[in-house]
């Protein structure tokens, strides 16, 4: 799993390569999976202390990624919008995985343990 920041507009689910540290000479191993095998899954949980209000939801379906282009800039818009720390960024430039919601599953997990 590799925490990202996300954005979702319509059917498609949009996270940017953003400036963080990374490798230049070798694409991040997200990206070269992707390029691999483009069907991915997205999940997203919530986590409360009472676990009876936990709950997830998972994203599948073919996965690209956005060089540029009308899409790329929304997506980058969006996700500038979202998220305050990317107004210090320069993301023109950076590229984007847009993953194509096919598929959303959702779920709620309760445990409970009764005592004698």
């Amino acid at each position: 799993m590799i925490p990202v920041c996300y954005a979702v507009a319509e059917n498609t689910l949009y996270v940017t390569i953003d400036e963080k540290p990374k490798r230049r000479d070798v694409p991040l191993k997200r990206v070269r999976n992707i390029l691999e095998n483009p069907q991915a899954a997205f999940v997203v949980d919530y986590y409360d202390e009472d676990w009876s209000r936990l709950g997830w939801v998972m994203l599948r379906g073919p996965t690209e990624i956005l060089s540029d282009g009308a899409e790329h800039d929304r997506a980058q818009e969006l996700l500038s919008a979202r998220y305050p720390q990317y107004h210090a960024m320069n993301l023109t430039e950076l590229p984007v995985i847009a993953l194509r919601i096919a598929a959303r599953r959702t779920g709620a997990i309760c445990l409970s343990i009764k005592a004698d």
